[in-house]
């Protein structure tokens, strides 16, 4: 004979619930015509699992029912392989024996033992794949515990669980939930989607298999654009361009009329300010205070986004905004001195070139004016020193390092200002430090620079 008993089930599956005992009831029937068996039931951990009765009599052809307990606990006990009931039996041909006996019956291994069912214990629920999805330690066999525990959740509960799934970033936890009845167009409370939730926290293969399962977007309250913009994410900006096609939505706004552009100019987030530029946004639009992109990268003292916006606007330099403050003026409320010079200070070293203040260039320039710094016409201040023959400027503007041979826009150099203005004494000075009087003239056109 290869078994004395038989189990009504070949598994065992608890529902966990944290925190709280869970138990699972399953039976035992003898298998013998004439003679009782002993049971006796074990698993790997004694501490966490027991059992109502775990040794017991059955009776000839009889059955016995035995319940299974798990302990509190905060997460399931997820082992691989999983835990199991170890079932173990041995004949009593006198029909009784008491519980002394039968302990030490079975703690005599020999031929009198048998091993009649191995019976693995599952964990099903929404907290065990709660569990799953939060878990940073990678678990073997992940997909294993996953499918097991999907068969205690009723399709509301996987809907619920698909919320902690698109931010997880776990694309085929997500996929699978899907796949067993979970709502991909599920709101929150609030009216967002679940591409909100993944794309906010930048999770490009989750929306990826949520476009793909058909989730649709309400543009009144997903502002799915603003959330990529906010965290430098060029590759998302560029996925949800791609899956909209519509080039409306580059410059839609949020509840305080601000588009993609004035989130990442908030954040200092100058690629996907690029980005949003190549595919047609404005870098001129106005939030509900009036403020420009570059109000709020000047606010936020970031560079690198200032400059940027410059070059994608000159009229926002000047912009006022509600309060009918530029965007310098907000730099100097807020002590960001390194955007100073980008905003402002280039200009007013410009303006003391052009008159030869020689304090004034001083001035600015050691507080941060770019010496070099070209205007919309592409002139340095020693271009407009040269041309208006402000000797003493000429010279201060050299000494902090001002280039002689570059080009404005026409091509021309500060020496071809001061020759066409017939500034004798500026033109020999600027020879003097090196300027090419040979340089030909350059002018830039489609092709690029090409001389004349």
């Amino acid at each position: 004979m290869d078994r004395l008993v038989k189990a009504d089930v070949k598994e065992v599956e608890l529902v966990f619930i944290k925190g709280q005992k869970s138990s699972i009831t399953f039976t035992l029937t003898n298998l013998m015509h004439t003679m009782s068996v002993a049971v006796s039931l074990y698993t790997k951990k004694p501490s966490f699992f027991s059992f109502n009765k775990p040794f017991s009599i059955i009776p000839p052809l009889s059955s016995s029912s035995y319940t299974l307990l798990s302990q509190p606990s905060d997460q399931p006990p997820l082992t691989n392989p999983p835990d199991a009931i170890t079932v173990k039996t041995t004949m009593v041909p006198l029909g009784k024996v008491n519980h002394d006996d039968t302990r030490r019956r079975f703690s005599k291994p020999g031929p009198h033992i048998f091993k009649d069912a191995t019976l693995p214990i599952s964990f099903l629920g929404p907290q065990v794949i709660e569990h799953l999805i939060s878990s940073n330690t990678q678990i073997s066999d992940t997909d294993f515990f996953f499918n097991k525990a999907i068969s205690g959740c009723s399709g509301n509960q996987l809907t619920v669980l698909l919320q902690s799934a698109a931010v997880s970033g776990k694309a085929d936890l997500v996929r699978t939930l899907i796949d067993h009845g979970g709502d991909v167009n599920h709101k929150e409370s609030n009216g967002r989607s679940l591409i909100s939730l993944a794309v906010e926290a930048g999770n490009l293969d989750v929306f990826n298999v949520l476009i793909s399962s058909g989730c649709e977007i309400d543009n009144s309250v997903d502002h799915v654009f603003h959330y990529a913009a906010a965290i430098n994410r060029v590759d998302l900006m560029d996925a949800l361009f791609r899956a909209y096609k519509n080039t409306d939505s580059i410059d839609s706004v949020d509840f305080n009329g601000r588009t993609p552009i004035h989130i990442s100019a908030i954040h200092g987030c100058t690629q996907v300010i690029r980005f949003c530029l190549s595919v047609g946004a404005s870098p001129e639009a106005l939030d509900v205070d009036k403020c420009t992109p570059l109000h709020l990268a000047a606010k936020g003292g970031h560079l690198d986004t200032v400059e940027c916006l410059l070059e994608a606007s000159n009229y926002s330099k000047y912009a006022l905004n509600k309060q009918g403050k530029t965007a310098f003026m907000l730099a100097i409320e807020n002590d960001r001195s390194n955007v100073y010079g980008s905003l402002h200070l280039d200009d007013a070293l410009s303006r003391a070139a052009r008159i030869g203040d020689v304090n004034g260039i001083k001035s600015c320039i050691d507080e941060g004016a770019n010496v070099n710094g070209k205007d919309q016409n592409g002139w340095t201040p020693l271009h407009r020193a040269a041309f208006k023959g402000k000797m003493e400027g000429v010279r201060a503007l050299l000494g902090y390092g001002g280039e002689v041979n570059v080009f404005d826009k026409n091509g021309y150099t500060p020496l071809h200002c001061a020759v066409e203005a017939g500034h004798v004494e500026v033109t020999l000075l600027l020879i003097g430090h090196g300027a090419k009087a040979n340089l030909k003239c350059q002018r830039y056109g489609y092709g690029g620079w090409f001389e004349i």
